[in-house]
């Protein structure tokens, strides 16, 4: 019963911290954010905007997911595509290791 309580105790505080968390967001589609500015405070170009000016002039493709992806952060979207190479060999791993354990499999 006590365990119960602390449960739903615990899903209430978080829920709380979730909506408390979501008041302080900035709107959606507001234009003086900066994530929808072309200008830092400092007056430089913004990611976004540079990725989405330079895209064809610096990669040659007209695609400026596979420019972003393949060409300005290729180390970054190599370093993800190994993790989840490990993630799937180790699982595949343990599973295998599991089968083996049950006597299951060879």
């Amino acid at each position: 019963m006590i365990s119960k309580v602390l449960t739903w105790l615990g899903l209430l505080l978080f829920a709380s911290l979730m909506v408390y968390a979501v008041t302080d967001l900035p709107m959606r589609g507001t234009a003086n954010q900066p994530i929808n500015l072309e200008t830092n405070a400092n007056q430089n170009l913004v990611a976004g905007t540079y990725y989405i000016q330079h895209a064809y002039k610096d990669a040659k493709t007209p695609n400026i997911v596979t420019v972003v992806l393949g060409d300005y952060r290729s180390i970054d979207t190599f370093g993800e595509q190994i993790v989840i190479y490990t993630a799937g060999l180790i699982t595949l791993l343990v599973l295998r290791r599991n089968r083996r354990i049950r006597g299951g499999g060879s």
